[in-house]
């Protein structure tokens, strides 16, 4: 069992079918519940998922978003002293946005095995608590 981090844009891809991506996202959830794999991810995705659907005034998408985030499927990771802490040191040293700032010094918080993103820049960083930062394209499982 690993412990795998999803990027905000992993779920939106899945959320909203997204033509390219959707599928190869629902594959590597499908191959993570095979191999019992835990999917993480910040208590910040959830807010940034919620954005779509408010913004559409879609009331019933933002529920079944939180009953997702909610469950047993998804552990949800929390910003505390430590996580700000591992921010601020990630903004430091690397050029990265502050929304990336803070998936990376989350995942990096809990120790995951791998943090998966559609980001490329994020791909060459080494970052104190994840073993491996890896893109959809990559075969991992």
């Amino acid at each position: 069992m690993s412990r795998i981090y999803w990027d905000t844009m992993l779920f939106v891809y899945w959320f909203e079918d997204n033509p390219q991506y959707a599928d190869r996202v629902e594959e590597i959830y499908r191959k993570m519940r095979q191999r019992k794999d835990k999917l993480m991810t910040s208590t910040f995705t959830l807010g940034e998922i919620l954005v779509g659907s408010y913004r559409r005034g879609q009331a019933d998408e933002s529920l079944k978003i939180r009953q997702l985030f909610e469950s047993a499927e998804v552990e949800l990771i929390p910003f505390v002293a430590e996580t700000a802490e591992r921010y601020g040191q990630i903004r430091g040293s690397s050029r990265v946005t502050p929304a990336e700032a803070i998936h990376l010094a989350s995942a990096g918080h809990a120790g995951v095995d791998l943090f998966l993103t559609n980001d490329r820049e994020l791909r060459d960083l080494v970052i104190p608590g994840i073993h491996f930062i890896a893109g959809l394209d990559v075969n991992v499982f």
